[in-house]
């Protein structure tokens, strides 16, 4: 029986971070898997489809006459009750891999939510994108017949916070690319990749390093503290680099104005966004690798960084713990600055604890790959598994 299943994948087309990267990633080793499905795929026309590369073989392409702004109007403030159908013809199923689901026809619906933060910890958000998401992300939670989360964590949040019967969700982790790996020092290729990067950034002094876009969530401000303590106490030479593109509620001003204020000028790096091209290098030339967030649907970096045989230190909070297993030190409080400062000095000093974690975290990585998670979201989209 031949499905035919359309994605909305302007995400996979205009975003560079976590859910441009899971939609691609996702999206490709289901066509890899695909028997008798067709898949088109569907974006915004204000985006370009050829600044998707690659695009992932024997699709169908398709654009919305919408612009992603008037996609979000229309259909996710407004609530307009124009069918997706309408502009797409029949369809089996309507897969959305970024939080929001459009009106449908008679497609089943299928949307990923990554997580429910703006929900469980609403501070970490700007009140306008807050209310949108509360409304649009319930309302796509109840149009859809089966929601894919990111984590064991998020589908418990699904349940909890949006009532949403457990033989609904399906947990469909993320999968790391194979480019993330440690790099070889005796290949030439690999030395030439490190120095190009390094010399691109002007990394020259060791560096730990933290991967994530400048929000609050992702708590760098009490990474800055904690590395601030570390250099109080003599215990590092190390820069800190922070490699993530702008977040909201203007976060970033505030981390610039307290690295200032801690007297860290010179020695705290902000890349801004770093293409995913140069993260494997970035990820290997770090000591040590630093992700304390409050609030994570799953926490891709970790995986990433893991991937890379890099050293990691971890809150141990929401979805985290499901990434890194036993393979990162964790830090039991986020909000403990001291904790976290200690964690760091352990990362960095300890050299049995170091290589214990330059080995176990590629092996738990590869527990995490695309064509899994791709065989999971498959038996739900053709209807080979789940159900209500």
């Amino acid at each position: 029986m031949i499905r035919h299943i359309a994605v909305e994948y302007t995400a996979g087309i205009a975003q560079g971070g976590g859910v441009g990267r899971y939609t691609r990633g996702l999206v490709a080793a289901l066509v890899a898997l695909k028997e008798d499905e067709i898949y088109t795929l569907v974006h915004a026309r204000d985006v370009d489809p050829d600044s998707a590369a690659p695009w992932p073989p024997g699709t169908r392409r398709r654009t919305w006459p919408f612009s992603q702004r008037h996609m979000a109007l229309f259909w996710h403030r407004l609530g307009v009750p124009l069918a997706a159908e309408r502009f797409l013809g029949p369809v089996d199923v309507f897969f959305s891999p970024d939080f929001v689901l459009p009106p449908l026809r008679r497609a089943r619906g299928v949307v990923t939510v990554h997580d429910l933060s703006f929900l469980a910890a609403p501070t970490f958000h700007e009140p306008g994108l807050r209310r949108y998401l509360a409304r649009a992300v319930a309302r796509s939670v109840r149009r859809a017949e089966h929601i894919f989360a990111d984590s064991e964590f998020t589908k418990r949040e699904l349940e909890r916070l949006l009532n949403v019967t457990a033989n609904r969700v399906h947990v469909v982790y993320p999968g790391v690319a194979s480019r993330f790996r440690p790099y070889d020092p005796t290949l030439e290729a690999d030395r030439a990749h490190l120095e190009q990067v390094r010399a691109a950034f002007g990394l020259h002094i060791p560096f730990i390093l933290s991967v994530g876009t400048l929000e609050p969530r992702k708590n760098i401000d009490g990474l800055i503290r904690a590395y601030a303590e570390l250099r109080r106490r003599g215990l590092t030479r190390h820069e800190l680099v922070i490699a993530g593109g702008r977040g909201w509620l203007n976060h970033e001003r505030e981390l610039y104005a307290l690295v200032d204020a801690l007297g860290l000028g010179g020695h705290v790096l902000f890349l801004g966004y770093v293409d995913d091209a140069l993260l494997p290098a970035l990820y290997n030339l770090a000591d040590l690798f630093a992700f304390v967030s409050h609030y994570e649907g799953f926490g891709l970096p970790v995986l990433e960084a893991m991937a890379c045989g890099v050293p990691t230190v971890c809150a141990h909070t929401t979805s985290l713990p499901e990434v890194g297993g036993e393979a990162v030190l964790y830090v039991d409080d986020p909000k403990d600055t001291a904790a976290i400062a200690d964690a760091l000095a352990r990362g960095l000093e300890d050299e049995a604890l170091r290589e214990h974690l330059r080995h176990a975290g590629p092996h738990q990585a590869a527990q995490f790959t695309w064509e899994a998670a791709a065989r999971r979201a498959r038996s739900v989209l053709v209807g080979t598994g789940g159900g209500r």
